[in-house]
């Protein structure tokens, strides 16, 4: 074993302000999560439950294993939006009948589930890692359909939906839908094309059309039972395949279908007795990162709290400095690790990661990325090094890889370089950011300050004189407009990324990660990358 020595001073001033800082950012992120966790409120909340009906967060954990994890995905869906935080939808992946599932659930005390702009981005992304990970999707269903005022953002994108469970069960995963509740209009589809269905006795209404919209259009009478009840459903239309006689009997029958899916993991799970945990305390990871991004740290004391045994090869060690490179394993799964060390990369640390990459893809080991990065160098020595071909070769290589990738911003992630180290756009398996982490085009300094170069160097072309006092108030908004949405809460309400976590939480959190990804095959490319300029 190659144990990673920590020189991590938990007495010193250094490790208190660090810790004090994330432990500051923690306590904001748990008031946010709570705003997510009360869904309608205390008003809606009683008056679901005075229907007689569970919550949806009550739902999920009688269908999941009883003591299993459920990783909560997209919590912060919708922060900083008009729409309540967590989108009226709970995703995430859970253990059910002892297979990993993706669970999604209305929230029917926000706008009676409801569906907004935030829902469905969080639903697409929930549908693309059942599909990337071969994940049986189990859908709570209990939502009036569209939020109709936002209709113009919602009915274009909003078929992609019903596409993705056509395509999931084309792809052979499965798909049950649970009805508790209305699922109308567009809505009907969910039961009407997932390959399961249970619907519950007297309390699932699933119509193209409700009984106001049917004598509009045509003049008939109904009521939502014969229109649309679970019975209907189960002994005229077809369309329910299971009838239950209350909420607790749907997630009972649920469960069956589950266990008799016959569907197995493409790799089987590592034996938990012969996983060692890392040597050292994970509580410490509170105090890595400074308060001050622009203060550099050291991300092997991050990998020797995350990894099994702190036990790390490193690859390249006196290569390429700035970028940590190196093979370990997490929770049993082997994993190749690239973190950033000193913040810029290079020419050097490009070219490392390239064949890192490469190197992963030949052995079909999952990669892990570690994010602290203000980009790649800028400057003339560097531009005539070739930084723009180097960088390019580490994106070409992030790019075409076929290993499943996770990312994790534990603190800058700007530019081009949050590209090469498989930011969102670059379609990682998952991707959770710390607290204490920011990501944007540039540093909020950077930015307002070529703003101001370039507004100076305007008003010099033409013989205009520079309003300094200006200049250094609109320096003063820029960066104030930049800091607040490099900010991991507003990048992850913008589902950026799939989650915030607390960073003592991230060994569980890739364990959970990587225990899904292997449900699919992992493979790696064999060749087929794009053209590496030398």
């Amino acid at each position: 074993m190659t144990v990673l020595a920590s020189a991590l001073d938990t007495g010193g001033p250094d490790y208190a302000d660090a810790r004090a800082a994330m432990l500051d950012k923690l306590a904001a992120l748990d008031a946010e999560h709570a705003k997510a966790l009360a869904g309608g409120g205390e008003k809606y909340t009683a008056r679901h439950r005075k229907r007689g009906k569970m919550l949806a967060r009550e739902r999920i954990e009688l269908l999941v294993d009883p003591d299993s994890p459920f990783l909560e995905l997209s919590p912060l869906a919708a922060w900083g939006s008009d729409y309540t935080v967590g989108a009226s939808l709970i995703t995430g992946i859970g253990v059910i009948e002892g297979v990993e599932c993706l669970i999604t659930a209305n929230d029917p005390t926000v706008r009676g589930g409801a569906s907004n702009p935030w829902t469905l981005k969080k639903a697409l992304r929930a549908n693309e890692i059942a599909y990337a990970n071969r994940l049986p999707v189990v859908s709570l269903v209990e939502s009036g359909g569209a939020d109709l005022p936002s209709q113009k953002e919602i009915f274009i994108p909003g078929g992609a939906l019903f596409r993705d469970l056509t395509r999931l069960s084309a792809a052979g995963i499965p798909t049950i839908a649970v009805v508790f509740g209305n699922s109308t209009a567009g809505g009907a589809y969910v039961p009407g094309m997932s390959d399961h269905a249970v619907m519950i006795k007297e309390r699932s209404k699933v119509f193209l059309g409700g009984p106001p919209l049917v004598k509009m259009a045509t003049g008939e009478e109904s009521d939502d039972e014969s229109l649309g009840g679970a019975e209907m459903h189960a002994r005229t239309s077809g369309l329910a395949d299971h009838y239950a006689v209350d909420e607790a009997d749907a997630l009972r029958q649920a469960r069956r279908i589950v266990a008799r899916l016959n569907h197995r993991k493409a790799h089987p799970d590592p034996d938990p007795a012969f996983v060692e945990p890392p040597k050292y305390d994970e509580e410490e990871l509170l105090g890595i990162v400074p308060g001050d991004l622009k203060t550099p740290f050291d991300p092997r004391e991050v990998i020797a709290r995350i990894v099994d045994g702190s036990d790390f090869d490193e690859f390249k060690p006196l290569y390429g400095p700035s970028l940590v490179t190196g093979w370990a394993s997490l929770h049993g799964y082997p994993v190749g690790i690239l973190a950033n060390a000193r913040g810029v990369l290079f020419g050097p640390e490009s070219q490392k990661a390239a064949q890192f990459i490469q190197l992963a893809n030949q052995r079909d080991v999952p990669l892990v990325f570690l994010h602290n990065t203000t980009g790649y160098m800028v400057g003339k020595e560097y531009e005539q090094s070739g930084i723009i071909k180097h960088g390019a070769m580490m994106i070409n290589a992030v790019s075409n890889s076929k290993v499943p990738h996770l990312s994790v911003l534990m603190g800058a992630s700007y530019g081009a370089g949050h590209y090469g180290m498989c930011g969102r756009a670059y379609d990682p398996r998952f991707l959770f950011a710390w607290p204490s982490a920011k990501s944007a085009v540039m540093g909020p300094q950077q930015l307002a300050g070529v703003l101001s170069i370039v507004a100076r160097a305007s008003a010099a072309a033409k013989g205009q004189p520079y309003d300094d006092e200006a200049d250094a108030g609109l320096r003063a908004l820029v960066e104030a407009q930049i800091e607040s949405e490099s900010l991991p809460m507003f990048l992850s309400g913008r589902l950026y990324d799939d989650g915030v976590v607390d960073p003592r939480d991230t060994r569980t959190v890739l364990g959970l990660c990587l225990s899904a990804i292997h449900t699919a095959p992992v493979e790696g490319a064999r060749g087929g990358f794009g053209v590496f300029r030398m």
